[in-house]
């Protein structure tokens, strides 16, 4: 389903200017500074100008839709363009956020039908939400201010980052951002960002190897990858460095494939192939120099016919190549943003999805409270909001994704930065039916960081789990989305009640109804086992002191000597 951005519904709207004979004027995103900026206007006098203002033959597209188009201009919002050039390469996603691109298009034959508005979609916290603008873009001398195209009558690009920055409140607010969200806005998918100084891709070759193949995976299966170099201080930002690339600046990864060495048939029969990574610079230009870069004599190595194939041009164009060695080599981060299969008519692995919207809030009464904040915070990190799935294979390999509703739009409030979030993983009892009081298993969780998401890859054995996800601190509020993905459905859902409901037995003795975990050490030809075989756990025994604990320790000996005599 798709939600109209502020009730604002495009074809009604195209329908009044077409009825009317006017040209849209989009009143929730203004021709004013409040549209450029959350602090001050720090580009001059800006005067906003419509595509046939700037050229006489306007288009969306010029030759179709390319990862060339996209210049990254008064803004340093190369994550969000970075995102846009893996986007364009993927023709099943840009024609969901540019929607009928064919009916927005100009259409020469019928200028009087063109009616300044167009809409694109975007996926925000769960669900499609369609962003109409007018085509009123800022310009300075002429020229557009912010992403542009190669081509001056192509307007795409300018026209999706004009929706963008309005659903994010202004343009300014695209200053600075993670190419994770962007991607995942352009895909509903799943961002996993990956350090690649950690866990030894850099030392390991196998493992080097293993996280090839997961890239090259997510790419073809349609996925969208970025990449870039940490800047570890303010003066490394966009530092570029002897080989070419750009410190603290993103890029988007293009092509992931083996590269056939060698010319003539003879090359079809040997085996030599490089593993190889294309990757394009928002800016268009400043480029990777070293092996395998435009003009280097390694191209020497591949037939004209590959290096057609895999569409290696000589020019400044921001695209290169390299070896997924030199790229891990040169790389610090990664970010992988998988669509999420749950069509069980595709012929790759169906995920069944569980989504959940939930929010952490305060309350003065411990038992309400659902802001506890991270683990540290032992007394009050079982007050956090509990969400219990089951894993029904012998072993599952789950995805869980954790994120914040995005707080970018209230920058001009001074509330846009995001709290730091993440989730723990808990292994509970196979009939965990209620909150849980005491912490249990822990086997997984996520790291904590002020990320729009969090996220973990993980497996898991047949059983029972517990999510709780929480921000790092306690005390604060905010509306969050959980998904979790597994091979078979989890029948996910959150723990809401604390103690079993009060009973009859409870009426009449007075004694408080508690939940109790009852750990068997041993049985054997029994059923209620849990996967290991050794314990059942009771989730809910009425029990306490005096007459309540003489019956509890005479059910513990009846079930010994049940264990001890089978039958």
């Amino acid at each position: 389903m798709v939600v109209p951005y502020e009730a604002q519904s495009f074809s009604a709207l195209r329908r009044q200017c077409r009825e009317n004979g006017r040209l849209f004027e989009d009143p929730l995103f203004p021709t004013s500074d409040q549209s450029l900026f959350y602090q001050n206007n720090c580009i001059g006098t800006v005067t906003w100008k419509r595509p046939k203002e700037l050229c006489s033959d306007p288009r969306l597209f010029v030759d179709g839709i390319s990862a060339h188009d996209l210049h990254q201009g008064q803004l340093g919002n190369c994550w969000f363009v970075a995102a846009c050039s893996s986007l364009a390469s993927r023709e099943a996603l840009w024609q969901k956020v540019i929607p009928d691109w064919k009916d927005q298009e100009w259409e020469e034959e019928k200028p009087e039908s063109y009616a300044g508005i167009f809409h694109f979609r975007f996926w925000r916290f769960g669900e499609w939400v369609d962003v109409v603008i007018d085509d009123r873009l800022p310009t300075v001398s002429g020229e557009l201010v912010y992403c542009h195209s190669n081509d001056s009558r192509e307007f795409w690009s300018a026209l999706v980052e004009k929706a963008y920055a309005k659903m994010c409140g202004c343009y300014e607010a695209l200053d600075g951002g993670n190419t994770a969200d962007a991607l995942v806005d352009f895909t509903g998918g799943v961002s996993e960002p990956m350090d690649l100084t950690e866990n030894g891709f850099k030392e390991d070759e196998e493992k080097c190897s293993e996280l090839f193949e997961r890239v090259l995976k997510v790419h073809d299966r349609g996925g969208l990858i970025s990449c870039s170099i940490k800047a570890t201080t303010a003066a490394d930002m966009e530092a570029k460095l002897s080989c070419g690339l750009v410190k603290g600046h993103a890029y988007a990864v293009t092509d992931v494939r083996r590269v056939r060495l060698g010319h003539g048939l003879m090359a079809y029969f040997r085996s030599d192939k490089l593993t190889m990574i294309r990757m394009r610079n928002p800016w268009g230009e400043k480029e990777w120099n070293g092996p395998w870069s435009d003009s280097s004599e390694e191209w020497k190595k591949v037939s004209n016919s590959e290096r057609e194939k895999i569409g290696v041009t000589v020019q400044d164009d921001g695209e290169f190549w390299m070896t997924f060695d030199d790229f891990i080599a040169n790389f610090t981060d990664l970010i992988l943003c998988r669509l999420i299969n749950t069509s069980y008519l595709s012929l790759h692995k169906t995920w069944e999805e569980a989504v959940i919207r939930g929010s952490w809030r305060c309350h003065d009464d411990p038992l309400i409270n659902r802001a506890g904040g991270c683990t540290n915070n032992k007394h009050s990190f079982l007050q956090n909001p509990q969400y219990v799935f089951d894993v029904k294979k012998p072993e599952d390999e789950v995805l869980i994704c954790l994120q914040q509703k995005d707080r970018r739009a209230t920058l001009r409030e001074g509330r846009g930065e995001n709290m730091a979030i993440g989730f723990e993983l808990h292994r509970v009892e196979l009939n965990r039916t209620y909150r849980m009081h005491v912490t249990q298993q822990k086997v997984g969780g996520s790291a904590f960081i002020n990320s729009r998401s969090v996220f973990i890859r993980i497996d898991l054995k047949e059983g029972r789990y517990v999510t709780i996800p929480t921000t790092f601190d306690p005390g604060l509020e905010g509306d969050f989305l959980l998904r979790t993905f597994t091979d078979v459905p989890s029948d996910c859902r959150e723990l809401t009640l604390h103690e079993p409901p009060q009973t009859c037995w409870s009426g009449l003795c007075g004694y408080p109804s508690l939940v109790t975990q009852v750990h068997i050490q041993q049985a054997t030809g029994i059923a209620g086992q849990d996967s290991d075989g050794v314990t059942v756990e009771i989730d809910a025994f009425p029990v306490c002191d005096g007459r309540y604990a003489e019956l509890l320790l005479s059910w513990c000996q009846w079930v010994h000597s049940t264990i001890e005599e089978p039958g």
